[in-house]
């Protein structure tokens, strides 16, 4: 079979299976503005295909044989299953099948600056800071995101220069399909170990990243394990964020702002380069932050065009969304579903002056939550109150026998329900004027927070 970087200089018409996909349609943008012709096929009706569609691509619901007639390579979500019609049906005709990975590695190859923005947390709140800074100093990149950019309101963008920001995600070594000019590490936790079983092979395929990056490596200086990643890795550009002055980047004068906001000097080597105040809430965010800037730069854009990009950074999808408030109670949604990534988005919650914080947490992964049990129990005790769903075992099977009302045990005044019907019945009988309601989890739970506002509606 021929290499896909071949293959796309040869052929014209390319068909996605799974194009609603959040990761899928952005690729299937940047294929599109090239002059390729596509089509399409999803489960299920979404905003995306509606988007793809308004672009004159033809798109079925369904899967079948037949919908691939015509194309010349087939792309697949990695969602699907091996038995899928339309990816036997381009097997046993021999038409060149990739999985997205593959594709959005030829892809990352074809721009001169691809930023590959990659770590445990915080990779769509960086990605998505980054390419809104990058489109305010007139950088005009092209981007592919994890989460919705409201700017744009899009997973993902086409732009005309050289620059091509992207989401590297770890998961299953995705991220070494990618051919990165500038490799960013925000930082490296235990996570996916059902992959990768031990935290020295994950720290070992950061490395591997850390060392495809032509040009450079942003790096937290903070992070150990980040900095034994990047142990060895040399003849580029080292360059560090962090709390600490031994970094390139750091923060002085930090000063809370409306409780849970930040404002700070970005200061570079020991001098000041401004002033800024975050629009995202939590302290995290201030290394966010820092990451992005040290791109921006890095690829050219002006201090004060960066700032003015990042102080109008408002989140991204799904990454402390405030949805509203209905008849007093504010309704937020976050897609945190690692024990580090809640801690932060909770404690950050606490401090916005609510009379009282819900946490709707639907567990992702019974690996997950079978390997980091107790470190659930301990941030899920942060609220006043913590209402859950059973496990959502996605691509997995119980074979863990782990379930949430062995979680819910060890959190005191802690209540679980089977499915979204009685957590969120249970919440808005409950839940008070001035109480702020958070969905939490990388699944579906954000069905159930619009399960609420329609309640309070009625």
């Amino acid at each position: 079979m021929k290499d896909i970087d071949v293959l796309l200089k040869q052929v014209k018409r390319v068909h996605f299976i799974g194009i609603g996909g959040s990761g899928m349609c952005p690729l299937a943008e940047i294929l599109h503005s090239w002059g390729y012709e596509l089509s399409g096929s999803d489960n299920n009706e979404s905003d995306i295909l509606n988007r793809i569609r308004k672009m004159g691509v033809p798109v079925v619901l369904g899967q079948k044989a037949e919908n691939i007639e015509g194309a010349e390579m087939v792309v697949y979500t990695a969602a699907l299953l091996p038995d899928n019609p339309e990816l036997v049906a381009a097997k046993e005709s021999g038409i060149p099948t990739f999985e997205r990975a593959e594709l959005f590695g030829a892809i990352s190859r074809l721009y001169k600056n691809c930023f590959g923005i990659c770590g445990t947390h915080g990779k769509t709140t960086v990605t998505s800071m980054t390419t809104q800074m990058m489109l305010s100093a007139d950088l005009d990149p092209s981007a592919v995101i994890g989460g919705k950019l409201p700017l744009i309101d899009a997973y993902g963008r086409v732009g005309k220069s050289d620059n091509f920001v992207c989401e590297a995600c770890e998961f299953v070594d995705t991220f070494l399909h990618l051919s990165p000019s500038v490799a960013v590490i925000l930082n490296i936790d235990e996570d996916h170990l059902d992959y990768f079983k031990t935290m020295e092979n994950l720290i070992a395929s950061f490395h591997k990243f850390a060392l495809m990056a032509r040009d450079a490596v942003i790096y937290n200086g903070d992070d150990a394990n980040t900095l034994t990643a990047l142990e060895g890795v040399t003849g580029k550009d080292l360059i560090t964020f962090g709390y600490k002055d031994t970094n390139d980047y750091y923060p002085e004068n930090i000063e809370t702002v409306r409780g849970a906001f930040y404002a700070f000097d970005v200061m570079h080597k020991g001098e000041k380069l401004c002033h800024v105040t975050l629009n995202v809430p939590g302290k995290h965010n201030i290394l966010n932050a820092l990451a992005a800037f040290a791109s921006v730069l890095y690829a050219g854009g002006s201090v004060e065009k960066a700032k003015a990009g990042l102080e109008a950074f408002g989140g991204a999808g799904r990454r402390f969304e405030i949805l509203g408030t209905y008849k007093g109670i504010t309704f937020a949604d976050d897609y945190a579903h690692h024990p580090a990534e809640l801690r932060v988005t909770l404690e950050a919650a606490e401090k916005m002056g609510y009379h009282a914080v819900w946490a709707v947490f639907q567990p992702f992964t019974y690996s997950r939550t079978y390997l980091l049990m107790d470190e659930f129990a301990e941030v899920l005790k942060i609220p006043e109150h913590c209402v859950m769903t059973e496990i959502m075992g996605s691509r997995e099977r119980n074979t863990y026998g782990v379930y949430t009302k062995q979680l819910a045990d060890k959190i005191p005044g802690s209540v679980w329900f089977e499915g979204f019907e009685g957590v969120s019945q249970y919440v808005v009988d409950h839940a008070q004027e001035n109480d702020l309601v958070i969905t939490l989890g990388c699944g579906d739970i954000y069905k159930a927070a619009r399960m609420m506002i329609k309640m309070l509606g009625e």
